[in-house]
């Protein structure tokens, strides 16, 4: 419920995100035994996918973090942000990029359409 109640906003900038989430917020990441982030998006990052795996394989390597993906196909004109992507790939081609990142995080990958997973 809580992510239906969300609304879009902002761009898909992911990797200024990520950084931020592994390098600022996670300040005790040695210390822990494992973490997971959740990514909820509705489309294709704006950076290129090898970009992504790569600093993600890098970032998640050098302890037990993990990045999860949950990819929420929403039907056309819903987008209520009016924001342009930087990016735009098909929902198949947004599966398959989100799969290679996930890969390369030890992650897991879910996508929701309207008909459910």
């Amino acid at each position: 419920r809580w992510v239906l109640s969300l609304e879009c906003k902002g761009s898909r900038n992911f990797m200024s995100a990520l950084r931020r989430a592994v390098e600022v917020d996670f300040k005790d990441k040695d210390k822990q035994k494992s973490q997971g982030l959740y990514l909820l998006t509705t489309g294709i990052p704006d950076q290129e996918t090898h970009t992504i795996s790569a600093y993600v394989a890098e970032a998640c390597g050098g302890f037990d973090l993990q990045l999860h993906v949950c990819l929420f196909s929403v039907t056309k004109g819903t987008d209520s942000s009016g924001v342009i992507p930087a990016r735009y790939a098909n929902p198949r081609e947004t599966a398959s990029a989100f799969k290679e990142i996930v890969q390369a995080a030890r992650g897991r990958f879910h996508w929701f359409g309207e008909a459910g997973m």
